[in-house]
């Protein structure tokens, strides 16, 4: 089975059931899974240049997980050999009271891409229906509101030139203890370290659940879920590159036909 179909979220995902340290892409040496890497990241570079030559559609990729689940590594991994000119990437903190003062989706649809780009959200609007639900910050109608005001927000998308896609980087709560030791234990990545990673570690289930449920109500044909096995960090970039390269692919990207009225152009 293709990447894209392997990890594609079918009518209803048990996120229990999926298992966050499964390999299905690997070759079983972990040198060569790099090396592919690395290849379909330069062949992504590549279609890059098309898109931004092309000039009429646009890449959004959608980044969530758990702390600790990779979503900086990806970018760096995946995306790290794009020309800087084609590329934002986007990392969405808290909200500020200023956003607050406006509806969810605000600060997030002036921060979608422009034709011929592709934007990376390092967490996004679904964390608008899914930590908001773990703190009880917003009740059951309102994140019933604001499913349905996430899929016309991508659907709108969709029409006007935009393919989206969305990776759920799936890490098991044994992985994750790992990392946040690791980042304990090296003095170098204590910067790395947060607090308020431990206390929403200690809500694990829940995410797990709104998670879940989130995906399940927003995942679309237009704007699919891709549920990514993370625990290994090779094979979590070895999966989303061949999916994105496969979309790109897909888009049967092009350069504009030749411009006529150059053709007696002298350069003296």
């Amino acid at each position: 089975m293709k990447a894209h179909e392997e990890f594609r979220v079918g009518k209803s995902l048990t996120l229990a059931d999926s298992d966050a340290g499964r390999k299905p892409l690997s070759r079983g040496d972990g040198a060569a899974d790099k090396k592919q890497v690395e290849q379909l990241a330069s062949q992504i570079a590549e279609l890059q240049n098309l898109l931004y030559a092309e000039h009429k559609r646009k890449l959004l990729v959608i980044l969530q997980g758990m702390d600790t689940s990779g979503k900086d590594g990806t970018v760096k991994g995946v995306f790290g050999k794009i020309d800087p000119l084609g590329i934002q990437t986007v990392a969405f903190k808290a909200p500020t009271q200023h956003e607050k003062d406006h509806d969810f989706l605000w600060r997030i649809h002036s921060r979608t891409p422009g034709k011929g780009e592709i934007v990376i959200f390092n967490r996004s609007h679904y964390e608008d229906v899914v930590i908001t639900r773990v703190h009880d910050w917003i009740d059951d109608a309102e994140c019933i509101r604001r499913y349905a005001h996430i899929r016309d927000f991508e659907r709108m998308l969709v029409e006007t030139g935009t393919v989206v896609l969305k990776f759920f980087l799936h890490i098991s709560k044994d992985e994750q203890k790992k990392r946040l030791e690791a980042r304990l234990a090296d003095p170098q990545k204590h910067w790395k370290f947060d607090m308020q990673d431990i206390e929403e570690r200690k809500s694990w289930d829940v995410y797990q659940r709104l998670y879940q449920q989130a995906i399940n109500e927003t995942s679309t044909d237009h704007a699919p879920w891709y549920v990514i096995p993370a625990d290994s960090k090779t094979h979590r970039n070895l999966a989303i590159a061949s999916v994105v390269l496969h979309t790109m692919q897909d888009m049967q990207l092009s350069y504009p036909p030749e411009n006529p009225a150059l053709a007696n152009i002298k350069i003296t």
